[in-house]
This record gives C-alpha cells, structure tokens and sequence, in this order.
C-alpha cells in the first residue's frame, strides 16, 4: 500500500556524520508518524526517533544529543541526521510508517575506523 525507501547509508569513521533519508510513495508523509528503528547484528530491532505530522520528536538515550529526524512534507520525505556516529551505531536502519503500519527495506551504516 505505502512504499518506503532509505538511502544515504554507507561506511563513516567514529566521529564523523551521515543523512539517511526515506522516501515515500505519494503525498502522504504528512498524515501520520514515522520513525527509525535500527537492528544490528544478533540484536533484536530497536526504535530510535519518532516525529510526528504535528512536527514533534522524541528519540532513544542511546541517541539523544547526536541524532536529529525531521521531515519535509512537501517532499513526502523524513531524514535522520546522525552526528558523532560510534561503532555501536552500526546497523541496518529502517523506516517506518505508524499509522499504515509500513516498512522500509532498510540502508546499512556502519561506523568503524
């Protein structure tokens, strides 16, 4: 029904940044909540940031202070800004949509030196 689509993964040294971003299909980004979730190897899924159509955000501790998601309406597009990356920041990450209920196919990062 929804279509979801990362990008912006890829191989970054500890310290550095990445924008990953999520595409989805038509103009209906704006309707409902979407988050990130990240899984990394051997590890259960985990929920990393929510932003919701009224433009409010929430994020795992794990994240808080380096992380920053956003979104672009007009663009049918949401983006999470990851500075000071660290190694236990590698995983596939993925995007969800709340209310359809909606998953991306996910973008790797991986953080090492």
């Amino acid at each position: 029904q929804v279509q979801l689509v990362e990008s912006g993964g890829g191989l970054v040294q500890p310290g550095g940044s990445l924008r990953l971003s999520c595409a989805a299909s038509g103009s209906i980004s704006s309707l409902y909540a979407m988050h990130w979730y990240r899984q990394a190897p051997g590890k259960q899924r985990e929920w990393v940031a929510v932003i919701r159509s009224g433009g409010s955000t929430n994020y795992a501790d794990s994240v808080k202070g380096r992380f920053t998601i956003s979104r672009d309406n007009a663009k049918n597009t949401v983006f999470l800004q990851m500075n000071n990356l660290k190694p236990e920041d590698t995983a596939v990450y993925y995007c969800y949509a709340g209310t359809v209920d909606s998953w991306g196919q996910g973008t790797q990062v991986t953080v090492s030196s």
